[in-house]
């Protein structure tokens, strides 16, 4: 063979050995994903009565990393007095489509809610004890890589729902009354007392806890409260455990239905009294001063002042709301005699009953 022949085949060769070289060599064959869920970590638990209310972020990956395109199904596992469970004792529900949060469109599922019910006997059996609660995430051949992170509640029993609650509002504040339930359980670790939630409808305002009272009352005076304004209340029984060398943990029971009360203040401040007038007049202009004991009420807005002689109708004598409880008439005659009297007045204008008279002479 020429010289020239090899001269033309030389490059054709060494271009061949350099691609197959840079595809490499393949690498050893991955084995198949088993698609075994990873399993939950972020379970969560919150009681209110007899319902579990659990919540979670379903997986999204298999333990090897990988995506989940088939979903299998979840265990919801409950344990008493077992912490923490190392196998799913009792499974209260198999959810086929809660695992169902995996890469769909590029976006994720949401969390995933479920409500159980503890029955009436487990919390009446065991009041002091606790409920363990897990998820065991399987794959569609039934395999699993283990329980979730574990999670407890108190099986304490709760009061029931109070009935019939009413408002009345009163001078003194939105007065509630219910009917309540005797405890379920006699126990000295566990201490029942109803909790009145209020919340101003005005306004994106938070409910807060108005106040508490013994599981032996039945009703509650609410003092802290704004007039001309709507509430809603409702109330809930209370469960208290305290266990010793265990932190205390409450179980709230089911609400009341919400009631409604609009704190319209139609309520007058009392009336005044230990009014006293005195004449003085020597050596300059007379007048007659005024005093009386002041009122307590803390939307008072002041007092007026009334006058009149003998056969005639009491007259206001104040152009202004008088501030302070003590006033000086410097509109007297000599030889007259005049009869007073006052009332307090609040800032909607509820006016009081006129106090007892009190009377002065002018000299001649």
């Amino acid at each position: 063979m020429s010289s020239r022949f090899h001269g033309f085949f030389a490059p054709l060769v060494l271009g061949g050995i350099l691609l197959l070289a840079s595809c490499g060599i393949p690498g050893a064959p991955q084995p198949p994903s088993l698609e075994v869920p990873k399993p939950v970590d972020d379970l969560a638990a919150t009681r209110k009565g007899a319902h579990v209310f659990l919540n979670w972020t379903p997986p999204t990956q298999t333990t090897d990393s990988q995506n989940i395109v088939r979903a299998g199904t979840t265990e919801v596992c409950r344990g008493v007095n077992d912490f923490p469970m190392v196998r799913c004792n009792e499974r209260v529900a198999t959810l086929t489509d809660a695992q169902v949060a995996h890469w769909t469109k590029g976006t994720l599922a949401t969390r995933k809610d479920y409500d159980d019910t503890l029955p009436e006997s487990l919390q009446l059996q065991n009041p002091l004890g606790e409920a363990t609660y897990a998820l065991n995430d399987l794959n569609r051949s039934g395999r699993s890589a283990g329980l979730s992170n574990q999670v407890r509640v108190p099986l304490a029993p709760a009061l029931p729902a109070p009935n019939g609650l009413e408002t009345k509002v009163t001078a003194d504040g939105v007065l509630l009354s219910w009917t309540g339930s005797l405890p379920p359980v006699e126990n000295s670790a566990l201490h029942y007392l109803y909790r009145v939630f209020r919340k101003d409808t005005s306004g994106d305002k938070p409910e807060v806890i108005a106040g508490e009272v013994p599981s032996t009352d039945a009703s509650f005076l609410d003092r802290d409260i704004e007039w001309e304004q709507h509430y809603t209340y409702r109330v809930a029984g209370i469960t208290q455990v305290q266990r010793a060398g265990k932190e205390p943990v409450e179980v709230e029971g089911d609400d009341s239905p919400s009631v409604e009360a609009f704190t319209h203040d139609v309520f007058p401040p009392a009336t005044p009294t230990g009014l006293q007038a005195v004449y003085s007049g020597v050596g300059q202009k007379p007048f007659i001063d005024l005093t009386w004991a002041p009122n307590l009420e803390s939307d008072l807005a002041g007092y007026n002042v009334y006058r009149h002689e003998a056969g005639t109708a009491a007259v206001k004598i104040n152009s202004e709301v008088v501030k302070t409880p003590s006033y000086r008439d410097p509109n007297v005659a000599p030889g007259h005699q005049y009869f007073y009297s006052v009332s307090a007045v609040d800032v909607h204008g509820n006016e009081s009953g006129r106090s007892e008279e009190t009377s002065e002479r002018v000299p001649e």
